[in-house]
């Protein structure tokens, strides 16, 4: 049965990480109804190791774009890669510092139900209202023509998806559109700031969980954590190659309507609870 619970936030983690609805949220989401047996520990470490099989998914996707040699690769298109990478870096230096700071905090404080349905709703309106009014110009319709100064100003915007429900993905898309980013730009820029963003996280969670426990694990939860990073890996690469698809004919709108939806019945589900 744990096996199968892995393989079901496996799933949810593969849709929802890449799809601007917070995956963090519907993990949290997901856990108040359907607990895995293991420690509180364990499944801290799990929620995020789990993202690894969800970063390999960009990482085979894009190995050509974000690989700065070979393939026939002019001097040019190297540089160009490597100045990517650099503008990658600098985007994710505030969440980097800041989550560091403000990890424990975040994780006392924040990672509950109400926290998680009130910034599903907000964030859902401001998706809509962006994608009503046009906001935004929407000029920069290639990753190289990115400035540093977008790339930080996008990096600003990830700092929001510290807060749970917020989506990490949801934060950055809409700061690159504010920033000018066409819609298929700003998300796959997104995709790539998550290489390092959930690399980090999922090195800082082990760093924590070994400190804490040591480097013990059974092989029951060995089995768990593979389950959940090769069925989100599966289930990545269908989920961003339908995404970059649906990207191209439509707004997020789709999305905000239903982070609200979303929002509302787990709003009213913990306001019945507290009841």
């Amino acid at each position: 049965m744990e096996f199968l619970k892995a393989i079901l936030f496996g799933i949810i983690e593969g849709i929802t990480e890449w799809l601007p609805i917070s995956s963090t949220g519907h993990m949290i989401l997901l856990n108040e109804f359907i607990n895995l047996n293991v420690s509180d520990e364990f499944y801290k470490l799990f929620e995020v190791v789990i993202q690894l099989g969800a970063i390999m998914a960009v990482v085979v996707l894009y190995f050509k774009t974000i690989f700065p040699w070979g393939f026939g690769k002019s001097k040019k298109e190297t540089k160009d890669t490597l100045n990517l990478w650099g503008k990658i870096i600098v985007a994710c230096l505030p969440a980097a510092v800041i989550g560091i700071l403000l990890d424990d905090w975040l994780d006392a404080h924040l990672y509950n139900g109400v926290t998680v349905s009130l910034t599903l709703i907000i964030y859902g309106i401001i998706f809509i209202v962006i994608e009503s009014k046009n906001i935004g110009k929407r000029n920069i319709k290639d990753l190289n023509d990115i400035s540093y100064k977008q790339a930080l100003g996008v990096g600003g915007f990830q700092l929001l998806s510290l807060i749970p429900g917020t989506s990490r993905s949801g934060s950055t898309i809409i700061g690159g559109l504010l920033l000018g980013l066409e819609r298929s730009v700003a998300s796959t820029f997104t995709f790539f700031l998550a290489i390092p963003v959930m690399a980090g996280a999922s090195l800082l969670k082990l760093a924590k969980y070994v400190m804490d426990v040591g480097f013990v694990f059974e092989t029951s939860e060995l089995i768990i954590l593979l389950i959940g990073c090769v069925v989100s890996f599966v289930i990545s690469m269908l989920v961003i190659k339908y995404f970059m698809a649906y990207i191209k004919k439509h707004d997020f709108k789709v999305f905000g309507y239903y982070r609200i939806i979303l929002g509302l019945i787990v709003l009213g589900y913990f306001v019945l609870q507290m009841l």
